[in-house]
């Protein structure tokens, strides 16, 4: 019985991420769209294929929970263990999801010690979990903290403990958005444009500078004051923020990752929510 839940956990996780994945237009991010576009730098149908390498690792992440059954150092240190397995998995089936995989596995492993709670607690669960060190991880630093540390971001383990709040404020506006009678298509649309309107991505720090992470925060906050994607002005003001990331080559790929994760504890069962700070 067990197995089937922490399974269920994991495929919920790989559907939010391929749900992520099959939105359109999003803005400098692959999507649907690139399915013909030859000349596209991204292979979006291979993204889908490696997002279904995800499962095992997440599976053996929600079963490594339930068998500690409290977010420990030796939880954290296991989880560790297995993403790095999960990675080079994902690395042979096509390759991408790394921002991902470490965001939906500590939501995963936190829902898999309660599975009662709904996302606010599953949150909170996740930061008790990413506050504990990971003492087997590799010493050589990662791009991604690398420049956290130049620029003073959060970066993702920031995101992590601090409790996730991109996700849960995306997690507000997807439940503000729907209820003002959005497609949900739109809702999740403005809910990535709400993380990357605030999130210190890293990836957009590397490839663009601080300048220009403020450029594409500007960009989706004008589509959010706009009236959202829902909106002709808001929609208006997509096309041109999309139009200019694709031309320059950023990417938010951290902002997406957070959507996943906040798509993730989205389908699970409802509980009270918490408001975003």
């Amino acid at each position: 019985m067990k197995s089937r839940e922490d399974e269920a956990l994991a495929r919920a996780a790989v559907d939010a991420l391929t749900g992520q994945l099959a939105l359109a237009p999003k803005p400098g991010l692959p999507d649907p769209r690139d399915l013909d576009a030859r000349t596209t730098r991204v292979d979006h149908r291979a993204l889908r294929w490696s997002a279904r390498a995800l499962t095992p690792g997440l599976a053996a992440m929600a079963a490594s929970a339930r068998r500690t059954g409290e977010p420990t150092a030796q939880l954290r240190a296991e989880l560790g263990a297995i993403g790095r397995c999960a990675e080079h998995s994902v690395a042979l089936a096509g390759g991408g999801h790394r921002g991902a995989l470490w965001a939906l596995g500590l939501l995963v492993a936190a829902a898999a010690l309660d599975p009662r709670a709904g996302a606010p607690d599953v949150a909170a669960t996740a930061k008790r979990i990413a506050a504990h060190p990971d003492r087997r991880a590799p010493r050589r630093p990662s791009r991604g903290s690398s420049i956290s540390a130049k620029y003073g971001a959060a970066g993702a383990r920031g995101e992590a403990k601090a409790g996730f709040p991109h996700v849960r404020r995306a997690l507000d506006t997807l439940a503000t958005t729907r209820a003002a009678g959005a497609t949900e298509t739109q809702a999740r649309l403005d809910a990535l444009l709400t993380v990357m309107s605030t999130l210190q991505d890293t990836e957009l720090l590397h490839t663009a500078g601080p300048l220009g992470l403020r450029q594409v925060q500007a960009g989706a906050r004008a589509v959010l004051e706009a009236g959202g994607t829902a909106t002709e002005a808001g929609s208006a003001a997509l096309a041109a923020l999309d139009t200019d990331l694709h031309a320059r080559a950023w990417s938010p790929r951290g902002s997406a990752g957070l959507l996943a994760g906040a798509l993730f504890l989205d389908s699970l069962p409802v509980g009270p929510r918490t408001p975003a700070v």
